[in-house]
């Protein structure tokens, strides 16, 4: 668990992901300590499924994977965040981040972003975080901006179409 200010960024294990895939709130509830849960937490249940699936057959070490996000002070499971896997062989890992929008414009994401860097920070595997934002000016890149990253260049993804790219590497982390 990574712990912020605000936040609790809480592994979602397999239970988690199966109760969160099936739409089985109250069990996912449960699961997370009782929390309530803000409808929207996540805009991409897609990669929810696609999580569950992948940790189904490939059991892998859920601290690079996703973490649910729960507000501490009103007990309620707000978004979600964390890693497209594991540390690369050339010390890379990728971060994603969301907020539900009744939580937006509060700095939570940011809470979240810096607690992911100061976790992968901390493993000695690591070396850079990169982030991708669609390629507009908008919150992430704000966040993104705000934590010292660069903006690397724009590239085509396959489902996202043109995305922007942003690095912050170990020697430069000041979070």
């Amino acid at each position: 668990m990574i712990q912020t200010s605000r936040l609790l960024l809480v592994p979602s294990d397999l239970p988690r992901l199966e109760a969160a895939a099936g739409g089985r709130w109250t069990e996912l509830s449960a699961l997370l300590g009782g929390v309530d849960i803000e409808p929207g937490w996540t805009g991409f249940p897609d990669a929810i499924v696609w999580m569950r699936d992948f940790m189904r057959e490939f059991p892998a070490d859920i601290r690079w994977w996703n973490y649910m996000m729960l507000h501490r002070t009103d007990r309620k499971l707000i978004g979600a965040c964390g890693f497209k896997g594991e540390p690369s062989p050339d010390g890379e890992v990728e971060i994603g981040y969301e907020v539900a929008e009744p939580y937006r414009n509060r700095g939570l994401a940011t809470e979240a972003a810096r607690g992911l860097l100061l976790f992968a920070f901390g493993d000695w595997r690591v070396s850079r975080v990169t982030a991708t934002t669609l390629a507009e000016e908008n919150a992430s890149t704000r966040l993104l901006r705000t934590l010292g990253f660069a903006f690397t260049g724009e590239e085509t993804d396959l489902e996202d179409g043109k995305v922007w790219t942003w690095c912050k590497n170990r020697a430069e982390d000041g979070t």
